[in-house]
């Protein structure tokens, strides 16, 4: 049986868990009252440090599921998004609108999975 490694557990969810080599996060914005581009900057950093802190990168996303309040907001958060992905390296995602995040001030919530 292989191990399971849970990272910034609190009483209702990890920071990040990995099994069998692969890391599973969820990223949301540190501010709610900000832009889509801002925003998805946040959130985009906060998956830098936890990927990184895991022995992982960018590069090695195996897949994305970007979730947006407003679908007005794809293709600001795209040009964040785009900018942020080497080259040659992007990963299996998907990309819905929801009718609300956990608070009502963000616009984008990201959960990915990737390779350490």
């Amino acid at each position: 049986m292989s191990t399971i490694e849970r990272h910034g557990v609190t009483e209702r969810y990890a920071d990040a868990v990995v099994h069998a080599g692969v890391i599973h996060l969820v990223e949301v914005p540190s501010s709610s009252d900000t832009d889509i581009t801002t925003q998805t900057t946040e959130v985009l950093a906060s998956v830098d440090r936890q990927l990184t802190q895991l022995g992982s990168g960018r590069d090695r996303i195996l897949m994305a599921t970007l979730y947006l309040t407003d679908f007005s907001d794809y293709d600001a958060m795209n040009a964040v998004w785009d900018a942020w992905i080497p080259d040659g390296s992007a990963p299996a995602r998907a990309c819905v609108e929801v009718a609300g995040l956990a608070d009502p001030g963000w616009r984008v919530e990201i959960a990915l999975s990737a390779a350490r």
